[in-house]
């Protein structure tokens, strides 16, 4: 295939190296990073998922440190994704997060955070509904921080109430949701119905959202402002096994499906920008431009404000 600089929003891990890990070293940042440009992704946002306050500001500061000191890291790692820890401690819509570290959002805990990334803050998946009058989306927009709704359940007047403070996105559509929903308004209805505002994301691996599902979802939002993530963990580009993604034990598949030990939810995924590509031409149907404006436009100019 064709060597394409895919760019990914959403990426916990790659290469057995875990973003979100305590023992992370500076060298096993550098080789992750050398391994997705390798394997054809060339930039990328480290995500930290939920934990409590002072683990995600350790953990920002730890990452920020080696973006900075690091040129091999710098060139692949533009920023991090901040995911939590304002979403919504719902069972279903928390996902694979920890619900006893879940906190509505403040301005001031997410000064916190941001100031800890040290300017490298780029996005921050919140739930809507948990931001009281917008204050924490406004405030994250005026800093420059691309502000997305995931794992949560707002109402369609929440969205807009959101929208209207500044945000922007929402984090991978069909997922940090619960496996049933009411019949016609739920949260992925609702965020196809705001499309025209919001660039979605979503997952292009055939397990997070059947390929039938997504090319459906892929049509009602418009490929102009759709984008596609991996949400890689630690185990892309690993194969089947157990891993660990933040403390918790991973079960990869033989179709590379990332399960909670207990099989009861999905945590993540063991997908790469490049493979999710290859579904996108081979699984959806479509074209090389769209496959690339999904995988390489979209993201770039997210992140460029464009």
């Amino acid at each position: 295939m064709e060597q394409h600089q895919f760019i990914d929003l959403q990426v916990n891990g790659y290469g057995g190296v875990d973003f979100n890990s305590d023992g992370l070293t500076a060298d096993q940042l550098r080789r992750a990073c050398v391994l997705l440009r390798e394997q054809g992704t060339s930039q990328v946002l480290a995500t930290l998922i939920t934990d409590d306050l002072a683990a995600m500001r350790r953990r920002a500061k730890r990452l920020s440190g080696f973006i900075r000191s690091s040129p091999d890291v710098a060139r692949t790692l533009v920023g991090i994704h901040l995911e939590g820890p304002f979403i919504s401690p719902a069972a279903g819509y928390v996902g694979a997060h920890p619900a006893a570290a879940v906190r509505p959002a403040s301005v001031e805990d997410a000064k916190l955070l941001i100031d800890s990334c040290e300017g490298l803050a780029r996005l921050v998946t919140l739930a809507p509904e948990h931001d009281e009058q917008a204050a924490t989306t406004h405030y994250l927009a005026d800093q420059g921080v691309i502000v997305s709704a995931g794992h949560c359940n707002p109402s369609a007047d929440d969205l807009d109430r959101a929208s209207d403070a500044g945000l922007s996105m929402f984090t991978h559509l069909g997922n940090g949701c619960p496996l049933e929903l009411p019949r016609h308004d739920n949260i992925i209805q609702r965020v196809l119905s705001r499309a025209d505002r919001l660039r979605v994301c979503m997952i292009a691996d055939g397990v997070h959202i059947p390929f039938f599902a997504l090319k459906n979802y892929l049509q009602a939002a418009g490929l102009e402002r759709t984008i596609v993530v991996s949400d890689a963990i630690a185990a892309a580009g690993c194969g089947a096994g157990e891993y660990e993604l933040a403390g918790q034990r991973v079960v990869v598949d033989e179709n590379l499906a990332t399960w909670s030990q207990d099989r009861s939810h999905l945590v993540g995924s063991a997908l790469s920008l490049p493979r999710a590509f290859q579904n996108l031409r081979e699984q959806v149907g479509l074209s090389e431009a769209d496959a690339l404006r999904l995988t390489v436009e979209n993201p770039r100019a997210a992140l460029e404000g464009t």
